[in-house]
């Protein structure tokens, strides 16, 4: 009972607080370019209870922890209306860019706190600072996870919405048809691909070793061999 305790602990929030910066991330980003809807919508808080979506922020994360699996989830999107944009096809993009890269600001944090954690302890921390430690490191990951993973250039990601950016005008609303079928890609691209073939799990096959990749950058920086 602990063990679950302390793995839902060490993953569950940190899981939160990475979506819910993310997704202020993009609200933030889009009331600077002309767009307030977000902020209208009282969308602008850290308050968890104004992002969570009940099965993409609890239930499919807690699932995941105790299954052992890589974690993911989502947010309750926070409402962009890319019309109010000074620049709406510029500055989708940098809309769509500003979650991503809240989780790689995100990610930095937590390889500084790793970092003084390495210092203080001597490498070998235990009690609270290893419940710090287990924390960082998982926070470090879910962000790193989250940022690539939304980089997927396709509808309904982040990715998505930076390609739609760059597309002739003619094609985006073939483009943006795709964004409706976004619960079903999920399910297909996490769920239905790897149970159909090993060879077809994109994210164990592509997007985890990019973490991993990556992920060992910052743990080395932060003096943690990897």
């Amino acid at each position: 009972m602990s063990e679950t305790v302390f793995t839902i602990a060490t993953w569950l929030v940190p899981l939160v607080v990475a979506i819910v910066f993310h997704e202020v991330a993009h609200g933030l980003v889009a009331r600077r370019l002309g767009d307030p809807t977000a902020e209208r919508m009282g969308r602008l808080t850290l308050n968890p209870l104004k992002h969570t979506d009940p099965i993409g922020t609890i239930a499919l994360p807690m699932v995941l922890a105790l299954a052992k699996a890589p974690i993911f989830g989502w947010a309750k999107p926070v409402p962009v209306d890319f019309r109010l944009l000074r620049n709406p096809r510029r500055d989708m993009v940098l809309v769509a860019l500003a979650g991503p890269g809240m989780n790689f600001m995100l990610a930095t944090l937590a390889t500084i706190i790793l970092a003084i954690l390495v210092s203080a302890t001597g490498g070998e921390p235990a009690g609270a600072s290893l419940f710090v430690a287990q924390n960082a490191i998982n926070f470090l990951l879910i962000n790193l996870f989250l940022g690539i993973f939304n980089l997927i250039p396709l509808p309904p990601f982040d990715g998505g919405h930076v390609v739609e950016g760059f597309l002739p005008r003619g094609a985006v609303p073939a483009w943006q048809r795709i964004g409706r079928f976004a619960l079903p890609i999920l399910i297909v691209l996490l769920l239905v691909l790897p149970m159909i073939s090993p060879e077809l799990n994109i994210v164990g096959r592509i997007i985890s070793p990019i973490v991993m990749a990556v992920a060992g950058i910052f743990l080395g920086a932060a003096g943690i061999a990897t």
